[in-house]
């Protein structure tokens, strides 16, 4: 029996538990002992996941190929870093609060890191670090938030369907469309999936 093959995501993308700590931020927060989330559970959650190469995105077949699939046609950066960003401190406790978009959210780290944070089913907090060359998708009507590490820097591609709208709303939201189809599509659904493997154990 040959070794699984490994994820090449799993270089630029790693997901765990987070711990209850009000510690900076920007640390880590893994549990103790740590508890990892696979890339294939943050799927589940709608969290889709791509390994693409940074160096090269002007001409990346591959990244090409996502957008015309997915409909991307709007693409811009966004560099947070105290350096670059106007108003850094504000911005980054705003990118914290827990909040949802209508659209989804997509970003393609070309330089850098940072943590994107999301709820699973049962409201717990999953960071998610995305490192150079990482790119994930959160759906539309997921709690999230964002913070940079202790590097203090990413540059990430911010892309769209459309004219973009970066609209943050604060939880709670949960009379939105996006929120409701969201529970529908992946809290509820996922639940009910629990539940019959459950019965078949």
């Amino acid at each position: 029996m040959g070794v699984p093959a490994k994820d090449p995501r799993e270089e630029v993308i790693q997901a765990w538990y987070m711990d209850d700590s009000n510690e900076d931020q920007r640390l880590p927060h893994h549990k103790n002992p740590k508890e990892y989330v696979s890339l294939d559970q943050l799927a589940e959650l709608g969290v889709l996941s791509w390994r693409l190469d940074a160096d090269n995105y002007e001409t990346d077949e591959e990244l090409k190929k996502i957008r015309e699939d997915r409909g991307y046609s709007y693409m811009d950066f966004c560099e947070v870093c105290p350096e670059k960003l106007p108003n850094y401190e504000e911005k980054i406790k705003n990118f914290f609060e827990e909040h949802l978009h209508t659209d989804e959210e997509i970003r393609y780290c070309v330089a850098g890191s940072g943590y994107f944070d999301v709820r699973d089913r049962d409201e717990k907090w999953i960071r998610v670090w995305v490192k150079k060359g990482g790119m994930i998708v959160l759906p539309a009507g997921i709690y999230h938030r964002f913070t940079l590490d202790t590097d203090n820097y990413i540059k990430a591609m911010r892309l769209f369907v459309g004219d973009p709208i970066w609209t943050p709303f604060n939880r709670p939201h949960d009379h939105l469309p996006a929120r409701k189809a969201y529970v529908e599509n992946f809290v509820e659904k996922g639940s009910e999936n629990q539940t019959t493997v459950d019965a078949t154990a």
